[in-house]
């Protein structure tokens, strides 16, 4: 599932390749992730421009020149993909078509993105009850979430009503970078280890930015690198663990995050 990282690099494509162009016409390939009418899409939409964009934690809102924004969650693997004098991408649901005969495709081999019709931002948030976007936050904000928490740490970081945009692999990057246990209670985590937690949720996020996702170009000190039961921790002699938290399959090492009792 594409996390906040990702959507960022989204949100960079879409800015570079599809801003500021009439919207001629839009074609209907595959119309199960549409969450309105493909009517309404038409009226919002064709004759506009798209004019900006926005991250939202897992979602990319875009701006038009109308009175709606588009708002896209790629699914498991949604994308995007700009094109000129060529049929559209395999797995196509989307296509919007611009004046100058360039079209951006919404892509998604599995049908799991999703796209929406909104007011404003703000109006978006409300509707799917998401908390901030989780590098929007400043560190009181942060520590003001958490404070109230009593569940644990991995299924906090990862609700999007909580904060938006981190899922399973950042959020075990984030606890092993701060050598907290994925089960450790909310409440149990000391607010020094709430500040590190902030500011580590920070350099995993942009770091994840900065290297495109790719998992080959993080650090070698990253447990993005080994994530993989039996494997060998890069900080200790252990050995990188798998388990279940919160449904989610979770990698950590022992050795380095003691769980709390």
């Amino acid at each position: 599932m594409p996390e906040l990282p990702e959507i960022t690099l989204y949100k960079e494509y879409l800015d570079a390749t599809a801003l500021d162009k009439k919207i001629t016409s839009i074609d209907f390939l595959n119309t199960s992730g549409l969450q309105a009418p493909k009517e309404a899409f038409i009226k919002a939409f064709e004759g506009n421009k798209f004019t900006g964009s926005r991250r939202l934690g897992k979602y990319l809102f875009i701006e038009t020149s109308g009175e709606k924004a588009l708002v896209l969650h790629f699914g498991m693997t949604g994308k995007l993909e700009y094109y000129k004098n060529q049929d559209p991408p395999k797995y196509s649901g989307v296509v919007f078509s611009f004046e100058d005969n360039d079209h951006l495709a919404f892509v998604c081999r599995r049908k799991l993105g999703k796209l929406f019709i909104a007011e404003s931002l703000e109006e978006f948030r409300q509707r799917k009850e998401l908390g901030h976007d989780a590098l929007d936050l400043s560190e009181d904000e942060f520590l003001e979430l958490l404070e109230s928490k009593t569940g644990i740490i991995k299924g906090v970081l990862t609700d999007q009503h909580v904060l938006a945009g981190i899922g399973n692999l950042y959020s075990d990057e984030m606890l092993y970078q701060c050598k907290i246990h994925p089960k450790t209670k909310t409440n149990l985590i000391s607010e020094k280890d709430k500040k590190q937690l902030f500011r580590k949720m920070q350099k995993v996020l942009e770091m994840a930015i900065n290297k495109e996702g790719v998992r080959k170009d993080f650090p070698d000190s990253y447990l993005i690198k080994h994530r993989k039961e039996g494997d060998d921790c890069p900080a200790c002699e252990g050995k990188i663990k798998q388990i279940k938290v919160s449904g989610r399959s979770t990698y950590f090492c022992p050795s380095c995050q003691k769980e709390q009792k």
